[in-house]
Order: structure tokens, then sequence, then C-alpha cells
């Protein structure tokens, strides 16, 4: 018996050396993408209690700590400084304070973050100081400064994690000029993010040498724009073109994905993309077994959290109470009054309330020729009585300029050709779609069943037109007359009100579809509001007090036969009702 437990005890004592040099150890990795301003579960603009925000993921991220420690790695993925009148506030009201998103970010104890296309647009003053603002490093290693050549932000960051190290690489997608003026990115210029990825990947390896890499990608699965130097959606892309990536955690397009998928060196890559308004995170669990202090084997798995299911973190509340009462007292500033709902369900089936009041004081505003608009919300409405600063959200969701360029009536045309060509169906029978939907788009926060984004549907004010849906595309839209009773002359040029967005080539109706050279947009702008749109739009409404918003009905789908019965079907697909 003796001689057995002697046994044993050599064989023990010989096996603690090599226990001793192995051991495991688990990581956990948390990214928010396309906050908005989804900070608190209220939403400013519709005065109604929303899900998720980022009081829930507080919540979790706390549980989280409590059992990973330092162990836990938070990223946010950029558009977090637009979205609800929370940002706006603290963007453009109260400029002194912190900004509200740097606030949030260093209450969660982010780690890292990127910035996204949003982040820009409210220009170099609010980003800038936002960047100040927040303690942990901002990435961006596409994002190059025109005078130095240099990543404008941190390329990428390392964490040591119980002498484990991780590297995080950001990139933007570098479609911003395609969407923002110059002056909003002045001294910017984007990189073509597999060519930077490759580049900051070869430099991680070669001076870092970390055991795990995490790209951070503000740039959407695969596809949106794509032009001979870059796409605007290439996270998929790079994660298969660029050795070395883990993990690769991204956003913008607002769409739920998940996916495994396998890099031209045979690795596997876990993707990530949490979509839009902090409802869900991006959740990965790295184990790794560790040997004379390298990694021997790793093990990553990943998943999307709801977290509409986890509770609001009271002490976040608490600690932003101030905050909120400050945007309440802004939001609840009665501008105006309504005579009627405007609803913007109606701009896809006709001439509407909702999208003509836009034009119309796009029209007021610039005294311009003719205006373009399309909506910009899904399902938003306002309702008839007292209008409220909130409101203004809801009629005009984004901060965009608005610009008077010039176009030929030719060009106009074939705007719209476009326009409508991305919006309705080409019917070759009463029973077809009215509308080109999509199904496997229902569950996408950006098209929503459409095949096409919405706020590409571009309707106009200042012409008389009708949209033969039985025409092929590029001949639907038959302009019939000036709305004040003059001739419309494809050959004359025309003074025309649009959003910067669209003036600077988004969605590309300016340049595929009126055929401007891109390079030349800038030359046709003839004025460019200050501030704006939703700015102007508010003091036209504060002017006049009272408003009844009607539609103008300048235009309208035909034959009316086979369109009324195909929009009412449609409707009931898209709304329900």
């Amino acid at each position: 018996m003796k001689k057995t437990v002697a046994v044993c005890l050599v064989a023990l004592c010989m096996s603690i050396p090599t226990m001793a040099k192995q051991k495991t150890i688990r990581i956990k990795v948390i990214e928010t993408s396309d906050v908005h301003g989804s900070f608190f579960p209220y939403d400013f603009i519709t005065r109604n209690p929303k899900a998720g925000t980022m009081a829930r993921v507080s919540s979790y991220v706390n549980a989280m700590r409590e059992e990973y420690g330092e162990n836990l790695i938070l990223l946010d993925n950029g558009d977090i400084l637009q979205g609800q009148p929370t940002c706006y506030y603290s963007n453009f009201i109260d400029t002194e304070s912190p900004n509200i998103a740097a606030e949030v970010t260093n209450y969660l104890k982010y780690d890292a973050q990127t910035i996204g296309n949003h982040d820009v647009e409210p220009g170099h003053a609010v980003y800038d100081k936002c960047i100040k603002d927040v303690k942990c490093p901002m990435l961006g290693a596409n994002i190059i400064d025109t005078k130095t050549g240099k990543p404008y932000l941190q390329p990428y960051i390392i964490f040591n994690r119980q002498g484990v190290k991780i590297a995080v690489i950001g990139l933007l997608t570098p479609a911003i000029p395609n969407w923002l003026s110059n002056s909003l990115w002045s001294g910017l210029r984007f990189e073509e993010m597999v060519t930077s990825a490759k580049h900051w990947m070869s430099v991680v390896q070669e001076t870092e040498h970390p055991d795990i890499v995490i790209g951070l990608f503000h740039s959407g699965k695969e596809g949106g724009i794509i032009t001979p130097e870059y796409d605007e959606d290439a996270s998929i892309k790079v994660a298969k073109e660029v050795p070395g990536f883990d993990i690769v955690l991204y956003g913008h397009d607002h769409t739920r994905h998940h996916d495994i998928i396998t890099n031209i060196a045979g690795q596997e890559v876990v993707c990530l993309d949490p979509a839009n308004n902090a409802n869900s995170v991006a959740d990965v669990s790295i184990n790794l077994t560790m040997k004379r202090k390298k990694v021997v084997e790793k093990v990553i798995t990943g998943g999307l959290i709801n977290m509409n299911d986890q509770p609001v973190d009271e002490a976040y509340m608490q600690h932003f109470q101030q905050r909120i009462d400050e945007v309440n007292n802004f939001v609840n500033r009665k501008i105006g009054e309504f005579k009627s709902s405007i609803y913007t369900r109606d701009c896809y089936f006709g001439s509407s309330a909702f999208n003509d009041l836009i034009l119309n004081l796009e029209l007021q505003i610039t005294k311009a020729d003719i205006a373009f608009n399309a909506p910009l919300s899904f399902n938003a409405s306002i309702k008839e009585g007292p209008i409220y600063m909130s409101d203004m959200f809801s009629l005009y969701r984004y901060e965009n300029q608005l610009y008077v360029m010039r176009l030929t009536g030719e060009e106009i045309r074939k705007h719209l050709e476009m326009s409508y060509d991305l919006w309705v169906n080409t019917m070759q029978s009463p029973d077809d779609h009215l509308l080109l939907l999509d199904e496997q788009t229902t569950g996408d926060q950006q098209r929503l069943g459409f095949k096409n984004f919405s706020f590409n549907f571009d309707s106009a004010a200042g012409i008389d037109y009708e949209v033969d849906v039985t025409k092929p595309d590029g001949q639907k839209v038959h302009i019939l007359q000036m709305s004040n009773g003059q001739p419309f002359d494809e050959k004359k040029w025309y003074n025309v009100a649009v959003n910067s967005y669209r003036g600077n080539g988004g969605g590309e109706l300016l340049t595929h579809g009126a055929g401007i050279p891109r390079d030349s947009l800038e030359s046709r702008i003839i004025w460019r509001s200050e501030k704006d749109q939703r700015y102007y739009l508010m003091k036209e409404i504060e002017k006049q007090q009272v408003m009844d918003p009607q539609p103008n009905n300048n235009w309208r789908f035909i034959p009316e036969e086979w369109v009324k019965p195909a929009a009412e079907r449609d409707r009931k697909l898209l709304f329900k009702q």
C-alpha cells in the first residue's frame, strides 16, 4: 500500500511542471454598431418607450464584466453621433459640454471605437471634439490626413490580457465622398479597405506579433456602391482576402449577420454584424490554451445577443438624468400646428402630403424651379395638432444640407427614370406587384421589404408627370409640363433643389441616372445652405405656424385600372393595413 501511494506521489510531482506550463484563458469581446443616438430607453422623436438602447447594453456589459473582469473587451463600430435628438442637441445646441456620445462610451468604459459615415456628417467641429472627449482610442487605419499622408486616427490598438496580445484594426467605408460635401471631411481621404487592411495587417504581424487579430469595420457585409476604386460594403471581402483576421466585427448596413467564412489561406474567420440602435450586440467568446507563454490552441465562437431582454441599468439612467431632462426640454418646444396627419407610407404609392410638404418647403426656401426628395423613414407619421421640435426628426431624419443645382430638363427626367426604376415594378399584368419588393429584405433594417433603399425613391415638385408602370426601365416617366403651366423643355436649364446626400452623388441618381460625371457635380451646385435642412424646414413651419399639408397631385402612376388594386395589395404586404 505504501509503495502504491509513493508511486502516485511521484507521478503527481512529475505532472505538476507540465500542468504549470499549460493554462486556459477566456476572453469576451462585445461590439455595438450603428447605435445612432439610442442611448436611453425612450424615443425622443415619437415620445414612446424604445427597445434596446445603451441603457440595456450597460446591464449586459456589467454582467459580463462580473464574469470576465479585465478579460472583457468592449468595442463600438461607429455611427453613434447621429439619429436621435439627443445627438442633435449635443452636436449643435449644447456644444460646450462633452458630447453625449462620448459621455456614454466613457461611462461604459469602451476599449476602442471606430468612426462611421454618419459621424463624419455633422462636420469636423463635431467629430473632432467628440474624438477628444472620448477616453478610449478612436481607430481608422484608412482615414488619411492629406497633409501628413498618415492615418488621421489611430490605425490599430493592442490589448494585453494575461499574456495574450489582441490587435484591433479599425476601418471605415471609403464611400464618404459619395454622400458628403468635401467641407465635412476636408483634409481627409479614404483608402480602399482591402489595400489598407493588407498594409496594416503586415505592420501588426511584423511589429506586434499578436495572438488574436480583430477587424472593426464600419462597412457592410458586401455590395452597396461598387466603383473601380472601392466597394462601399467590403467587410466580408477583407475577411476573405486578407489572411490574419480571426474575427471581423462590422456594421453600417443595419442588418444582423452571423457568418463563419474561410479566407484564402484556408483559415476560419468569425464575422458578426449586430445591426443598429443597440437592439443587439455582437458577442464573441475566445478560449485560448497557452503553453510556455505561447498560444497552442484557440477556439473562437460568436453570436448576436438580443438586448431587448436585458433590464435597464438604473444606475446608468440616474447618471444621465440631467442630460435626459435637457433633451426633453429641447424636443418639447412647440413650433407650429398641422391641420391634418401625414405618413411616409403614402409616399410609395403616389403624390403624398408627407413628401410634398418637404418638397414645397424646399421650393419656398430656395426659390428653385423643381425639387427632389425621397422618404427618409420607412413608416413615420406626424399627427394633426401641435407640432413639436421632436416631430422635425420624423419629418426629416438626417442632418443633410440643402443644395440648388443646375440641371437640364433631360437630366431631370433621367434622374427620375432611375428613381422609379429602383422603386416600381414593370407590370406585365394587373396581378403583378406595383412596387419592386423582395421577401428576403423584410427583416433588413434599411430595405424593409423593398429590393432597393427607399431613401433613393425621389419624386419631384414643380413639374407635372406620369409614371407608366407597364413601360420598361428608362421609359416610364413622361413629364407633361411645369406645375405653373409653362412648357417643360428637356434642353432647358433649371434650378433644382436637392439634399446634400443627393447632390454629392448619393444613390447615383445624378451620376448613373442623369449621366452627370461625378467630378462635375460640384460645378453644378449654385447654392448650399449653411445649416442642415431640418433647421430650415423648422423655421418655415415656425413662420407659417398653422399648416394643412396636402398632396400636390402633380404626378401619378398609370394605368390606373392596374395600379390602384396593385397598390392596395402591396400596401397590405408592407404595412399590414
